[in-house]
């Protein structure tokens, strides 16, 4: 392997990972299954897309949404964990 395509893997790999870099400083899930799993972590991406447009709703609706918003904030981010489990526990099983 060339070093030109060592740098280009570097530069895409830090355009994926900057923004859920951004979730992970706010307390919002993240994205932290590699390929290996990649049904887990293609779940894991949805649910850190969903609590970014939670997020948005909140912003757009001056947090007027009867706390319903943050709480589905909350369960997405105990979603985003339990997906967390499940990849370990399938790495302990040599998955």
């Amino acid at each position: 392997m060339n070093v030109k395509a060592i740098i280009t893997g570097i530069v895409l790999a830090a355009a994926v990972a900057a923004p859920f870099a951004t979730m992970a400083q706010d307390g919002g899930p993240v994205v932290d299954i590699g390929y290996r799993h990649g049904n887990l972590r293609n779940a894991q991406q949805n649910i850190v897309q969903a609590w970014q447009l939670v997020s948005d709703a909140q912003i757009d609706n001056d947090d007027r949404l009867g706390g319903h918003a943050a709480r589905a904030k909350a369960l997405l981010t105990q979603a985003d964990e339990e997906l967390r489990l499940a990849a370990d526990a399938a790495n302990r099983n040599h998955w």
